[in-house]
């Protein structure tokens, strides 16, 4: 199966005038090398035989639109197919037809890409840091997790008396802000945030799994200091960063007939300061790329959705440190 020849541009193209509203993403185009990208999926659908599939580059970036704009398989589909903006950006002609919302779901799920969400990630990392928007050296480690709902969340039964809940997805039980418990059917997003929020790694398990199972998977061992909540506070994570010559950022915890004294509060309140970043990551991405409810049925379908909405992300906040940056240095010349 070989790639669809999508390089030469139809005569439709060169009668359309230029426009802001088709222009919104360029600034995206130009802050990745998507060469490098489309090396990484070289090996999707590269067959001899068998009919013409899509580009991977191209559905690539169309999961890349699916996350900005919180969109749905069929939602997507349309939004190509009418969006001037989306064929520019994912290098589509007028004259082309489109593809369907089945072929966007076989890509995500495809073997491969199921098999380089990481690397995508710090493929995407590495560009942002090889031009200054990323800092590697002397870094600092945020971690958190955050509840998912699975899309299936009530209990019930179907028609064939099995139980309609998604079964990958398990209880989380967590005191919310009013101190009441909040418990919650679906699955859990672990990351590991920058000061400047950029998301360095990330996990995906069902909602039962404690944070601090996951906190060693989601250190790299280059940090200089990591802050987490008291939810990953134990003996085990202090001896931990203390074996990696890590400083320990995270919060203190009570514990019954033990409080906290006015010391270690205080330290808590600059610790949390500094930790809040990874609330607001967390934020953006449930109210702007949809990630606090889960489309799919299965842990790996979820998984991917939320790989691919952290690649997205931390492209988005690329553009927005470098724009900062060009504004700073504009204001001082």
């Amino acid at each position: 199966m070989s790639w669809k020849n999508l390089k030469q541009q139809s005569f439709a193209e060169a009668l359309l005038v230029e426009h802001d509203a088709l222009t919104e993403l360029d600034d995206v185009q130009k802050l990745i090398d998507w060469s490098r990208i489309e090396t990484m999926l070289s090996g999707i659908h590269n067959k001899a035989n068998g009919e013409q599939a899509w580009p991977p580059l191209l559905m690539f970036k169309a999961m890349l639109l699916q996350s900005w704009y919180k969109l749905s398989d069929p939602q997507l589909e349309k939004q190509v197919a009418r969006d001037l903006l989306f064929r520019r950006f994912i290098g589509l002609s007028l004259s082309e037809s489109v593809p369907d919302h089945s072929s966007f779901w076989r890509f995500r799920n495809h073997p491969q890409i199921v098999a380089l969400q990481t690397s995508l990630l710090a493929e995407i990392n590495r560009q942002l840091s090889e031009q200054g928007l990323y800092i590697r050296s002397g870094e600092i480690s945020i971690i958190d997790a955050s509840v998912i709902q699975a899309q299936r969340h009530r209990p019930g039964k179907g028609k064939d008396g099995q139980n309609k809940q998604d079964p990958e997805a398990a209880y989380n039980v967590k005191a919310a802000s009013d101190g009441k418990l909040k418990t919650t059917y679906g699955y859990k997003a672990h990351c590991n945030v920058d000061e400047e929020g950029f998301i360095k790694a990330t996990n995906f398990t069902a909602g039962n799994v404690h944070d601090s199972q996951c906190f060693t998977d989601l250190i790299s061992g280059r940090e200089k200091r990591v802050y987490a909540d008291s939810a990953y506070a134990s003996e085990k994570t202090n001896q931990y960063l203390k074996e990696k010559q890590i400083e320990n950022g995270v919060l203190e915890r009570a514990y019954r007939n033990k409080p906290l004294t006015e010391a270690q509060r205080a330290k808590n309140k600059i610790k949390s300061r500094i930790r809040s970043t990874v609330e607001r990551t967390f934020g953006i991405l449930k109210q702007h790329y949809g990630m606090g409810q889960a489309r799919y049925m299965g842990l790996v379908r979820n998984q991917v959705r939320f790989s691919l909405m952290c690649v997205a992300y931390n492209i988005k906040r690329g553009v927005s440190v470098r724009r900062e940056c060009e504004a700073w240095q504009e204001s001082c010349a």
